[in-house]
């Protein structure tokens, strides 16, 4: 299928996601603003300025939440668009414009491509993210003609979607809250055929925050572990949770990660939706790679 001619701001719409990031937000959507396509901003109940510096961009659509619901207001914010692609963005980063065309050509060109991971610069050195290192890599065979290195997993703030498919799967659940929770997404999508592909020829910027990752950690850890143990059969859930819990450093966020894991079991039993012994081997592939399956 030929890409679509129209105007890529018919095409793609961003996605932000804002929490608490007055301080360095003004650099991000000077430049998210510059790629001339419909932005959408969802703020997660900040508590700074950050909803005035929104503000400040009148071509920018302000949906305030009246409380924090995690990743679950990129939901929101798909909601909002009137494009059949989104580009989801978090507050600490931001997309070259060539790349997001590439991406938008590409999923025109493919119907069953549902989600464009691209590659990931760190900083202003421009340092690779070592997700996009795992994912340059990836052995996974493409069966569908479709460019890129398949992927069963990428980057929640740093992706292109297909609408019909984000909403197909349901999109981010809000028990998940945030970190790690593009995983249930990711399999989710594979379990319907869905294609996710890494191009390198489709970059992002990543300045990250370090205010809340310590806060963060243990979500992460926990929601990792909740997704092998929804989604692997029990054997391959085993090796990959001695996995997951032998590369992490052994801290208080550690323990209180496993903690919340516990917590959750009843539920993550309740909720088992094993996936197809084919993409379960998939999977068991990529657990020799760091950054999978938690991305």
């Amino acid at each position: 299928m030929a890409p679509d001619q129209s105007p890529l701001r018919d095409r793609l719409s961003v996605v932000l996601l804002t929490f608490n990031c007055a301080h360095r937000l003004s650099a991000v959507l000077d430049h998210l603003v510059g790629l001339d396509v419909p932005i959408i901003a969802v703020d997660n109940a900040s508590s700074d300025e950050t909803r005035a510096v929104l503000a400040g961009y009148p071509q920018i659509e302000i949906v305030p939440l009246e409380r924090n619901i995690g990743a679950a207001a990129r939901n929101v914010g798909l909601d909002r668009a009137a494009t059949p692609y989104i580009a989801f963005c978090d507050d600490d980063g931001w997309y070259e414009p060539a790349g997001l065309a590439i991406a938008a050509d590409a999923l025109d060109r493919h119907p069953k491509l549902a989600l464009v991971s691209p590659r990931v610069l760190v900083g202003p050195e421009e340092r690779l993210d070592p997700l996009s290192v795992v994912m340059a890599k990836s052995p996974l065979r493409d069966d569908h003609g479709i460019p890129g290195a398949v992927v069963l997993g990428y980057m929640a703030g740093a992706c292109v979607v297909r609408v019909s498919a984000y909403v197909e799967v349901g999109g981010y659940d809000p028990i998940y809250f945030i970190s790690g929770e593009e995983q249930t997404v990711a399999l989710e999508l594979a379990r319907r055929g869905w294609q996710l592909r890494y191009r390198p020829d489709v970059v992002a910027r990543h300045y990250p925050s370090r205010a809340n990752a310590g806060r963060l950690r243990p979500y992460e850890l926990r929601n990792t572990l909740w997704t092998c143990w929804l989604y692997r059969s029990p054997l391959n859930a085993m090796w990959a949770t001695v996995g997951v819990l032998a590369e992490r450093p052994k801290t208080r966020a550690w323990l209180h990660g496993i903690a919340m894991a516990i917590s959750g079991l009843r539920w993550v039993l309740h909720n088992r939706r094993q996936l197809p012994a084919e993409l379960d081997r998939a999977l068991r592939t990529l657990d020799g790679q760091r950054g999978t399956p938690s991305r």
